[in-house]
């Protein structure tokens, strides 16, 4: 591995942000030096630590990666489906198999891309390689998104969402019957130091909490329709989540949830759910869209739940 840079962490530096320091450091932004971290770019005493890690005084930083160029993405004609939009808000249902904004592999075809067409004014908003963004999903994963049309609309939601107090509700269809029908996953989440392009839990990750209600359950082939609820919102949380209490995502090929008795190509996950407190009028808005037609037909390909967990788990 490739050191670009090491340095040891100095009294004046004790207690402070691993983010905040490498930054500092280097001079790079706040945003690419978090980038960095979370690639595992950055180490401690050898050690990949997340983006929160409090420094020692006498730690070795290694720094091993460095920020890549990214340009400004351009607007492009795609198709992007608004549920709703005002001068500061705008609400996104982003369909399977779209990437959200342009990185390595995806500089164009993604919604940062549409959206800019749209809505030329968002170019200013947020982070300029990926203007509006609130926050993410997964290119496989279907639902609703929040975006800043404004930079006080965007700073607002942001702000929400740090607090916890954004709703997200998510459909998803796992495999097998979990032993209660609802409850809290607490795990902390962070890189896996196996594969970098996938999450785990982990002791030193982030916090993550997901609570799930079973909606119904099917004995053959031996699956249950969930709804989740994001308290934190980690990369793959709820996949990584219902995967490590051994109810890996129906079509997740990536979390062991892959199998050829219902053959979905994709994690069977859409958010249906998103409400939040509007910037600027202070009201309480909420937005819900159904499942697209390939869930649904999955659904229906299932034939009629088995009794016992529509009674509530007689």
């Amino acid at each position: 591995m490739t050191t670009l840079e090491t340095f040891v962490v100095p009294a004046s530096l004790d207690g402070d942000r691993v983010d905040r320091a490498v930054a500092f450091h280097t001079g790079w932004t706040r945003a690419e030096t978090q980038t960095i971290i979370d690639a595992g770019g950055v180490l401690i005493d050898e050690r990949v630590v997340v983006k929160s890690y409090r420094l020692h005084e006498g730690e070795t930083v290694r720094i091993t990666a460095a920020p890549t160029a990214v340009g400004h993405p351009v607007a492009e004609s795609l198709t992007v489906d608004i549920e709703y939009v005002d001068d500061d808000v705008i609400v996104v249902h982003k369909p399977p198999g779209l990437v959200v904004h342009p990185g390595a592999g995806n500089d164009s075809g993604t919604l940062v891309n549409g959206l800019l067409e749209q809505f030329p004014e968002i170019a200013d908003v947020g982070d300029p390689s990926r203007p509006g963004i609130v926050h993410r999903l997964d290119r496989e994963t279907s639902g609703l998104l929040l975006v800043g049309r404004s930079q006080h609309g965007y700073e607002s939601l942001v702000e929400q969402l740090s607090e916890r107090s954004v709703e997200r509700r998510y459909d998803a269809l796992c495999w097998g019957r979990l032993a209660s029908p609802r409850g809290v996953i607490d795990a902390p989440i962070g890189r896996s130091q196996a594969r970098r392009t996938r999450m785990a839990i982990r002791d030193d990750g982030r916090d993550a909490r997901t609570h799930y209600e079973v909606r119904s359950t099917w004995r053959d082939p031996g699956v249950s329709l969930l709804e989740c609820v994001l308290e934190t919102g980690r990369t793959h949380q709820i996949r990584v989540h219902l995967a490590a209490i051994g109810h890996s995502i129906v079509g997740d090929a990536t979390y062991k949830g892959y199998r050829e008795s219902v053959a979905l190509k994709r994690p069977f996950l859409h958010a249906r759910v998103i409400g939040f407190v509007h910037p600027v009028s202070g009201a309480e808005l909420r937005f819900e869209r159904a499942m697209p037609q390939d869930l649904v037909q999955v659904i229906q390909g299932l034939g009629e739940p088995d009794v016992a967990a529509r009674s509530g788990y007689e």
